[in-house]
């Protein structure tokens, strides 16, 4: 498909399509919004910055809003019609805002159940009556359980980066979720990677689906220029502040592979003058989000993070990724640098090299 205009969708999601500038879509777009519009289950493997989320989410309000306009619309509370699982409240947000781009036409609801709310907010997210959901799997499992929401008519089911779903709980959640949902339900998993996780929640629930592996999937994007630097005797830090010498449009986010990592190198820059925040696990959760504002708005050049900021997060300024501690498996790799040359865009990845890193850049080059 060379045009979204070819896909048939309602003239609403074309309007939206439009006032976005959005007139031509990417591979996993141009190969699963068709599958999805005719009612068949997928699973899409392409790299991060492909436009995996517009993939699933067209045909999700094609299809709710094709219902409605047939006079079947939604009549009970807190029982949706979509479902898109995510692995963690930051994406859950970043989904929600994407679908929201797309429903001022269409006037369909978005919801989310997501983790690190109190239960009092999550019943309050989805009272009333709306139409797709957005969930981590925990959440939502808790609150089905005590009958707080009905999944009965869910007729889409979606896992976003599945990959990511990093709880050993994960599978057994997948299939207690896809249970509850109509048994003629359509299905779709959509991920960067595929992980030994993700292997056994495509064996056991997409066994029939279509697969569809993009001709980047396991590559970084063609748009993004690689960088390698080499360390002598382990001192990172003259080599990062050449780095940061040079000018670049956009943010710039800094890598490091533990927390420890992550603070100690926050600190050092602070010292050296740099204004610097820094996103990871086992930090305040509202001092986390407040920093990874702060630097999606441009208030703050630099973010240092751990492989937390590497998964699926979309900020759309991000000019530079610098590994500052390159990651011992590629996966880990892709992700990063998927952070940067997103949806077309141009960007650099740029990696300071110590001798252990030699393994992972052989495989780099091949």
């Amino acid at each position: 498909m060379s045009s979204f205009s070819d896909f048939q969708l309602l003239p609403t999601l074309l309007e939206s399509l439009a006032e976005k500038k959005l007139k031509v879509p990417t591979e996993i777009q141009s190969r699963a919004i068709p599958l999805m519009l005719q009612n068949k289950s997928v699973v899409g493997i392409s790299q991060t910055g492909s436009g995996k989320t517009l993939a699933f989410s067209l045909p999700i309000l094609h299809m709710i809003k094709s219902l409605e306009l047939a006079g079947d619309d939604i009549q009970e509370n807190a029982k949706p019609r979509a479902a898109i699982i995510v692995p963690s409240r930051d994406l859950g947000e970043q989904v929600s805002k994407v679908l929201k781009l797309f429903t001022h036409n269409t006037r369909l609801r978005v919801r989310t159940l997501l983790g690190g709310t109190t239960l009092e907010v999550a019943k309050k997210n989805i009272s009333g009556t709306f139409e797709i959901l957005i969930a981590t799997p925990g959440r939502l499992v808790q609150l089905w359980e005590r009958d707080l929401i009905n999944l009965d008519d869910v007729r889409v089911l979606v896992f976003d980066e599945a990959d990511q779903m990093l709880d050993p709980g994960f599978l057994s959640e997948a299939k207690k979720i896809a249970s509850a949902c109509s048994e003629d339900k359509q299905m779709a998993l959509f991920s960067a990677t595929i992980s030994l996780g993700m292997q056994k929640l495509m064996t056991e629930l997409f066994s029939g689906a279509e697969i569809l592996k993009t001709e980047g999937s396991h590559k970084v994007v063609s748009t993004l220029k690689t960088v390698n630097q080499t360390v002598v005797d382990g001192k990172r830090m003259p080599v990062l502040e050449k780095i940061l010498a040079q000018p670049v449009t956009g943010g710039t986010l800094i890598f490091t592979n533990t927390r420890e990592q992550c603070d100690k190198l926050a600190e050092e820059l602070h010292q050296k003058g740099y204004k610097c925040l820094i996103y990871r696990g086992e930090m305040d959760k509202v001092e986390r989000r407040s920093n990874l504002k702060a630097f999606r708005d441009g208030k703050a050049d630099l973010l240092v993070s751990t492989d937390l900021a590497a998964r699926g997060l979309d900020v759309d300024h991000v000019g530079r990724v610098i590994n500052y501690h390159l990651p011992k498996e590629m996966e880990n790799y892709l992700h990063r640098a998927g952070r940067t040359a997103r949806a077309g865009r141009k960007g650099t990845v740029i990696n300071l090299v110590t001798e252990r890193d030699s393994s992972l850049i052989q495989r780099l080059k091949t």
